[in-house]
């Protein structure tokens, strides 16, 4: 078994509970882990043969611009998606940050991490 990640993803988008967040959007940044067989990829060279990581990002930034209120429910959609998309893929870990969230406070961000 092989875990292919992509890390720190950049996204503007529009999740968020405050009416605001909503309208103006923020950033988010996202990383994700994948537990895959690349036995064949490994003896064919080719990359039809394994998780093409560039159709994995692009299945994630659709799930990223639809809004939605809650890291929760947007990182347990991406996971469905990712995984309904590939389906050689056994397991994923996703963690999902809200950069400079607006909580009264000074911080870099609050995440949520999930697997399936």
């Amino acid at each position: 078994m092989t875990t292919i990640s992509i890390e720190n993803m950049k996204f503007y988008a529009y999740h968020g509970c405050f009416e605001e967040e909503q309208m103006i959007g923020t950033n988010f940044s996202a990383d994700i882990s994948m537990l895959c067989n690349t036995d064949l990829a490994e003896q064919t060279d080719n990359v039809k043969d394994t998780v093409d990581y560039s159709a994995v990002y692009l299945v994630i930034k659709q799930e990223m611009d639809k809004p939605s209120h809650l890291l929760e429910h947007v990182a347990r959609r991406i996971i469905k998606a990712v995984k309904h998309s590939f389906p050689q893929i056994e397991k994923v870990s996703l963690t999902l940050r809200k950069l400079n969230p607006p909580v009264g406070g000074q911080m870099d961000s609050v995440s949520v991490t999930m697997e399936g």
